[in-house]
């Protein structure tokens, strides 16, 4: 009789253990789930840190980090449970079975609800994750665009290079999209997608340019040279022609009066010094252009055009003064019908659909004819001044002009 009662409290024993053993199984499997179930949804978190710095986002992260804390704690009671219990012992009881049993089958049930808890929050995460998916959709793209510019940038350094140009400034802001394109690679998951979108289009665009600038070059130096002939060959007719003022400014002394021409004495001595100076640069241009210092060489270029332009007005001012003043000696009287006409005309228009002229109209036209008289009638003496005669005629057309243009301005608008 003992010898059956024994075995039948150990027949009983091993079904605790058989139920403590797969209690701690079904747990096992639980605690398994639930870790790759944080697992995904840590990789569908860091999608949304990476595309959205929402107000939305951000409380997405608070209520992951407060899971991941409840997550810790239940799985901190099923790692106690089984390390509680050596279900592999031989002379285990079967009381101790099943009160390993019931703390797994516990642990379990903890388990598994926390994953549930993890599954409904990762419902409700799914219009986030996908809209920072689609964000995320743009930076693979945009990346390649700047990286291919920057390689097509590259290829075209080394062409005009193997052409026997250095490009060295081109080189180096080439050089200088290094450190942005290492903050490219390193993606959005650490810069966020706005920057790094915004990144990669400054890369393309900062690489288009150098890669245009590249490719121009070439012909960029060809104009340059071609500007620099053209300039000397300027330069040289402009110190031609200065020496030529001198016999124009002895006619203007010999014929008019000194208020004619006081003013233009200086131009042949001026004209020389600023030949000179040009010819100076164009030599400082032709030795930058020798290193190949491009921007150098713009400058000087221009510089000596906007200077050419200068004296080319001056040195063109004295014959211009002569053949207007010989005009205007000859017969005055045309600069003043031009001018009369065209207070007349001013006059006409003052007095369409009026039987009174504006007052704001009438007496700057009274007041013009008025100077024009006075303009005339200087001309009276031996030695009329003919260059204030007609200073002051264009000035009396131009405040008509004004006129005209007040009155068309004021009835256009009603």
């Amino acid at each position: 009789m003992a010898t059956a009662s024994r075995r039948w409290f150990g027949g009983r024993d091993e079904s605790r253990r058989a139920d403590a053993q797969a209690a701690k199984d079904a747990a096992a499997a639980a605690f398994y789930e639930l870790d790759t179930a944080q697992r995904d949804l840590r990789i569908s978190m860091e999608t949304i840190a990476a595309a959205d710095g929402s107000p939305a986002a951000r409380q997405a992260a608070e209520g992951f980090a407060a899971l991941g804390r409840r997550i810790d704690e239940v799985s901190h009671g099923y790692i106690e449970a089984v390390d509680a219990h050596d279900l592999d012992r031989v002379d285990l009881e079967g009381s101790v079975a099943a009160q390993a049993r019931q703390q797994l089958t516990r642990a379990r049930e903890e388990l598994v609800r926390v994953k549930g808890e993890l599954e409904r929050f990762a419902q409700g995460l799914q219009p986030l994750l996908d809209k920072a998916e689609t964000q995320l959709a743009r930076v693979a793209p945009a990346r390649e665009r700047a990286r291919a510019a920057l390689l097509a940038a590259s290829d075209a350094l080394d062409s005009v290079r193997a052409k026997g140009m250095r490009a060295d400034d081109l080189a180096a802001r080439l050089a200088a999209l290094g450190p942005e394109l290492t903050k490219l690679n390193q993606g959005a998951a650490q810069h966020g997608v706005q920057e790094t979108v915004q990144r990669a289009d400054r890369i393309l665009r900062d690489a288009e340019t150098v890669r245009a600038e590249a490719e121009r070059l070439p012909e960029r130096a060809a104009e340059i040279d071609r500007r620099l002939v053209s300039l000397r060959t300027r330069a040289q007719a402009l110190r031609n022609r200065a020496d030529r003022v001198d016999p124009v400014l002895s006619e203007l002394r010999r014929r008019f009066s000194a208020a004619c021409w006081q003013d233009l004495q200086h131009v042949p001595d001026q004209a020389v010094r600023d030949v000179a100076q040009a010819e100076e640069r164009l030599a400082e241009a032709g030795r930058a252009r020798d290193e190949q210092r491009w921007a150098d060489v713009t400058a000087l270029v221009e510089a000596v055009r906007a200077g050419l332009d200068a004296t080319d007005e001056a040195v063109s001012a004295a014959q211009d003064r002569l053949s207007r003043l010989e005009a205007v000696a000859r017969d005055p009287q045309a600069e003043v019908q031009r001018t009369r006409f065209a207070i007349r005309d001013a006059q006409r228009l003052a007095m369409e659909g009026r039987s009174v002229p504006d007052p704001r109209h009438a007496r700057p036209l009274d007041e013009s004819v008025a100077r024009l008289e006075r303009a005339l009638a200087g001309l009276e003496g031996r030695h009329p001044d003919y260059w204030h005669f007609l200073q002051e005629t264009e000035e009396v057309r131009a405040a008509v002009g004004r006129v005209v243009a007040d009155m068309r301005g004021r009835r256009a608008t009603g």
